[in-house]
């Protein structure tokens, strides 16, 4: 009996042994997703605290109807009622070429300024009135530093709200974007490309420009500057309305988030969404060449090779892709940038042959911004192979890129015989 006894008690002894090492092996990855939950989920907390403290998040369920929110027959209340909810839709050739299901938010079906930002410009101006900073027919005017979108987003917004739109912005961009502003009534001021430490960089042109209107005693009303890279109001209307929409009408189900970054809006609202629902979600940038953006996902810093001084053709990017990269650190990219696992950086020439692609197999016509999305998302799919499920933003059509992207693209050949390889190397 004792040498039984004593054969459990060494047998347990060296089963303690084996659990202790186990234990010790295993601890460090234990700790280390511990923490990487904690951080997550303060940063959801964080987000919530942050947006409470202006509106109240009201979720959705568009899983039903992904093509409108309200009931059938119901009128919705003006232009501003035709934003957001927008369709997600399946690009068939770029998920029959990779075996994944890749997916697009068609943001350029938003109805006001047909992108992304007419959600940026509305909540913009709803805090504001909300705050009592904005009046209707008070004379009061929105400025803004843009390269187009956001303030062709602000300009019908302003209009249907009864507001005046005052926009700065680089007299590199395509006409069409200044054109199309000045056709929705607002003044426009396209002034060189410089960089942000300049004061008549665009943006800060658009800053100085409201604080002229406001100290004007001879003029009615006053100045508010948007301010779209900095202001909370831009990651938190991607926050409870696009990174909502996306979750609820992919049913949860979906393994990377991908897109650019000009404000960082976008990607820091739907990541700090999506993150804490879908842990184990892949948030990846696309950046175009020319931008500092993917350095700093990648390696901390902002600096990029084509911007040195000498070798650059503009001040910002040296791209022809708009509205996405930027070389300075944004409060938006910045409330999401820890959520943000990797970036892809895409060439002009992947971009165009994409935008070629598209039109040629699927018949979607965009513009660079939105090409530089489907590149990335095409590369995020291969390397998780197939079988799994990537979402990226159609963010406006080429209509409004035909002057500058779509003059170096090309026309479309007709031809049947490209690759997707041919495509993603070109």
């Amino acid at each position: 009996m004792d040498s039984r006894l004593r054969l459990y008690v060494a047998g347990a002894f060296m089963l303690g042994v084996a659990l202790t090492l186990g234990y010790k092996d295993v601890y460090p990855d234990l700790e280390r997703r511990f923490q990487q939950g904690r951080m997550r989920a303060s940063t959801y907390v964080e987000s919530k605290v942050a947006l409470s403290l202006n509106q109240e998040v009201v979720l959705k369920d568009n899983s039903q109807d992904l093509t409108s929110s309200l009931p059938d027959g119901e009128i919705r209340e003006g232009i501003e009622g035709c934003i957001g909810n927008t369709p997600l839709l399946k690009i068939k050739s770029l998920s029959q070429a990779t075996g994944c299901e890749i997916l697009a938010k068609a943001e350029f079906l938003n109805a006001a300024g047909n992108s992304p930002k007419d959600r940026v410009a509305l909540n913009v101006i709803r805090m504001a009135e909300e705050e009592g900073l904005l009046k209707p027919h008070s004379g009061d005017m929105i400025y803004e530093g843009t390269v187009g979108s956001t303030g062709i987003s602000l300009a019908a917004i302003c209009r249907a709200r009864g507001y005046l739109a005052h926009i700065c912005m680089p007299d590199d961009q395509a006409t069409e974007k200044s054109d199309l502003l000045l056709k929705l009534g607002a003044e426009v001021e396209r002034v060189r490309p410089a960089s942000i430490v300049d004061q008549n960089q665009f943006v800060n042109m658009a800053r100085n420009r409201a604080a002229e209107h406001t100290a004007d005693p001879n003029r009615r009303g006053r100045g508010i500057f948007a301010d779209q890279f900095e202001t909370e109001a831009n990651w938190q209307a991607h926050f409870s309305g696009t990174g909502p929409e996306i979750y609820n009408q992919t049913r949860g189900r979906l393994d990377a988030f991908v897109t650019g970054a000009g404000t960082g809006g976008t990607i820091s609202g739907v990541a700090l969404f999506l993150k804490p629902r879908l842990p184990e979600l892949k948030v990846v940038l696309a950046d175009p060449q020319g931008s500092g953006l993917y350095n700093r996902v990648k390696f901390g810093v902002m600096f990029d090779p084509k911007e040195k001084e000498g070798t650059r053709r503009r001040h910002q990017v040296d791209t022809i892709v708009e509205g996405v990269g930027i070389n300075r650190v944004t409060n938006n990219f910045e409330a999401g940038r820890e959520l943000v696992d990797d970036a892809i950086r895409v060439t002009d020439e992947q971009a165009m042959a994409m935008a070629r692609w598209l039109v040629e197999k699927d018949g979607i016509f965009i513009g660079s911004s939105s090409a530089v999305n489907c590149v990335a998302a095409t590369k995020v799919a291969q390397q998780l192979g197939p079988g799994h499920r990537v979402v990226t933003i159609l963010c406006d059509s080429g209509a409004r890129h035909l002057s500058k992207f779509w003059a170096r693209t090309g026309a479309i050949s007709g031809k049947e015989d490209i690759t997707l390889e041919d495509v993603l190397n070109s």
